[in-house]
């Protein structure tokens, strides 16, 4: 069982083309400033097994996606999952990039093997204020490594690449997504534009 967050697609703002987001829970990194707080509780979430996950990739190729990205919370925190997982994902050339707030010299032999069944990660802690300008990244510590030929290919332009940017809005069973990565002070915006038009948070991910 891998427990999850949330599983969106098409995503088109954490990574190169149309993907399948899996947002996995649980993360004790705990970054200040970070948007996604509600994954932080290791205990919340919804826990999915494999052959489950498998359908919603199944589902997703059969609706076009061009790869698969891995975010969370922390994915790393639940790695022989996670593994078990990527290793029975039938890709067909598709990628498959993975966020991790550590760095990879910070890894253990199990979180190891799941970078063998990834093609691209980006790596370290969100540091609120150290805005990036680079795509897909948080903040400017946050490092883009490709791990295999599909890897090179597909993210090495990426690497060093400026951009504004990007952020994907959803709605899904009531509730409002904001996917990608917002620059310094958005959130805040956005919550007050939207309240000024007569829609109210009950509650938002990024506030304590």
């Amino acid at each position: 069982m891998l427990r999850t967050s949330r599983v969106l697609h098409p995503i088109t703002s954490l990574g190169p083309g149309r993907r399948l987001g899996i947002w996995v829970q649980g993360c004790t990194l705990a970054c200040k400033g970070c948007m996604s707080r509600d994954t932080w509780d290791a205990g919340a979430g919804t826990p999915l097994s494999v052959d489950h996950l498998l359908e919603l990739w199944r589902e997703a190729v059969r609706a076009g996606v061009d790869g698969l990205t891995v975010s969370g919370g922390e994915p790393l925190e639940q790695a022989a999952a996670l593994t078990e997982f990527l290793a029975s994902v039938p890709l067909e050339g598709r990628d498959v990039l993975l966020y991790t707030g550590h760095e990879l010299g910070e890894l253990d032999d199990e979180q190891r093997a799941v970078l063998g069944h990834v093609d691209a990660v980006i790596t370290g802690r969100y540091v609120a204020g150290e805005q990036p300008g680079l795509i897909w990244r948080g903040s400017a510590n946050q490092r883009l490594v490709p791990l295999t030929p599909l890897g090179e290919e597909r993210y090495r332009p990426f690497v060093d690449l400026a951009s504004r940017a990007q952020v994907q809005v959803r709605v899904d069973d009531g509730l409002l997504w904001l996917v990608g990565v917002p620059p310094a002070g958005v959130l805040p915006k956005v919550e007050k534009r939207l309240r000024d038009n007569g829609i109210v948070f009950e509650e938002a991910a990024w506030r304590p």
